[in-house]
């Protein structure tokens, strides 16, 4: 088979491939959750099963995220966006046949599978085609922005479709988009080329199962509790195979996740803090949502909708940020951007009952709104900051499985901390004491985010900044190999 390897790339097309094909992934998460009652009529779920839709999802996803990104960097990254493109595609019209709860389930998992293979893919290629500098933190504006318009964009338009149509749509629209994007990166993406050296099979084993089992333990505990003996097993489990993990990687000839990548304390500072953001950003979503529909008694489509003011917000910010690098510096803006959201969620843990929507949610999601576009994009340039382009597609697979982990383990926290004192209340009470205490929790959470910029990559980013550029090159090169 001829490799199709253009001269001169077109970078905007690429960008257009790689950020369409991340909206995919962010759309169908967030469709999900607003169909989730109407799966579960239309299949015959029960309570404790209709878990599984998102968690089946979940458990794959971060369990094999850091084996395909290892994947890109060995076997070719357009080889294996393609890949993750069609096993996701599939995947999705899977789960629009499906006829019972085990099938659903079942193409949850895959699909699963194919977005822990494409997600890591167009990071990596993000930081291959785009130069380390303004252009790549263009490039990461917009990928940043997208994932946080997208993610609101699937509240509303899952409650719609299901409402309207069927959700069974929000899946079979990814058929034509999978095809398409598949067909432009066989066009527009040079093939990187496959890698030397071996693949390091003891280090994905590990990885693959200590994650899993890792993501499983806190998909339990929501349903069995942690004193529940699996879900004890799993943590220890876990640790265990994360723990070996670590020693693997220490010897491995080509490790899947080489120890080189954490030798800079901005980059390790960049994963510690995005794992505290996730944690306390899905306690916004999540007890939000809670509150809009439990409280303020909202419809789907209408919960969706009173997203807007941090989407809309999220967006212009995210968008602003390429021009404002330009003349502040990246941490300071990541600073910035955490202080806003700590400031929006110490503000919206004070909603009660007897709350206006304006006041209580409108306006604090607007800060909250504007930190997170300063936020995730500085973020994501401090945990690819250097990294050689070989290790490009570990370092992404770094990223995003600190992204779900923190998600997951954020969430199963947050679950945890608003059941405290929780067993004598009822109704509202019950629903507003959840709230305020997982929002309280969330608002810790990016506190100790910001404690870490400003401890490690505030300083990091100084130090580099008063160095020669050719002293700071080669720092570069001598810690990629």
């Amino acid at each position: 088979m001829t490799t199709h390897s253009p001269a001169a790339p077109n970078k905007m097309a690429i960008l257009a491939i790689i950020l369409v094909s991340y909206v995919m992934i962010i759309l169908d998460t967030s469709i999900v959750l607003t169909g989730l009652p109407h799966i579960q009529r239309d299949l015959g779920f029960s309570d404790s099963a209709l878990a599984w839709v998102q968690s089946a999802y979940t458990l794959t996803f971060g369990g094999f995220l850091l084996l395909s990104a290892r994947a890109g960097d060995i076997f070719g990254r357009r080889r294996m966006l393609i890949a993750g493109l069609a096993v996701f595609t599939i995947a999705s019209v899977a789960i629009g046949m499906a006829a019972s709860p085990a099938l659903m389930i079942a193409a949850r998992a895959v699909q699963g599978l194919g977005s822990a293979i494409l997600a890591p893919s167009t990071l990596a290629l993000l930081q291959t085609t785009f130069a380390e500098g303004p252009e790549r933190t263009r490039a990461v504006s917009w990928y940043s922005a997208v994932a946080g318009v997208a993610a609101s964009v699937g509240l509303v338009l899952g409650g719609i479709l299901a409402q309207s149509l069927s959700w069974r749509v929000g899946f079979f629209v990814n058929l034509p988009i999978g095809l398409a994007m598949m067909l432009a990166a066989w066009h527009y993406i040079g093939e990187t080329g496959r890698g030397g050296g071996r693949f390091d099979v003891p280090g994905a084993l590990a990885s693959t199962l200590g994650v899993g089992a890792l993501v499983y333990s806190f998909i339990r505990s929501s349903e069995a509790g942690w004193s529940d003996t699996i879900t004890l097993a799993a943590i220890f489990g876990a640790l265990a195979l994360l723990c070996a993990f670590v020693a693997i990687e220490r010897r491995a000839a080509q490790p899947i996740m080489p120890p080189r990548l954490f030798a800079s304390s901005e980059r390790t500072a960049a994963y510690a803090a995005r794992l505290l953001f996730m944690g306390g950003m899905i306690g916004f979503f999540f007890f939000t949502t809670l509150y809009l529909q439990d409280e303020l008694h909202y419809g789907a489509t209408v919960t969706g909708l009173a997203f807007l003011p941090a989407t809309i917000v999220n967006f212009i910010f995210a968008m602003l940020l390429p021009r404002l690098t330009r003349r502040l510096d990246n941490a300071l803006i990541l600073a910035v951007g955490l202080a806003l959201c700590v400031a929006g969620l110490a503000w919206l843990s004070r909603a009660t009952p007897d709350s206006v929507y304006l006041t209580a949610v409108a306006l604090p999601m607007i800060l909250i709104g504007a930190g997170q576009g300063l936020t995730l994009g500085p973020l994501t340039v401090s945990g690819i900051k250097g990294v050689a382009r070989a290790d490009a597609g570990a370092a992404s697979g770094v990223v995003n499985v600190v992204h779900q982990i923190g998600s997951a383990l954020g969430l199963a926290v947050l679950i945890a901390i608003g059941a405290i004192g929780a067993d004598v209340l009822q109704g509202d009470a019950l629903t507003a004491h959840r709230v305020t205490y997982a929002f309280t929790a969330s608002t810790i959470m990016l506190a100790l985010a910001l404690a870490l910029v400003v401890a490690f990559i505030v300083p990091a980013r100084r130090k580099t900044a008063a160095q020669p550029s050719t002293t700071t090159h080669h720092t570069t090169e001598k810690e990629s190999t």
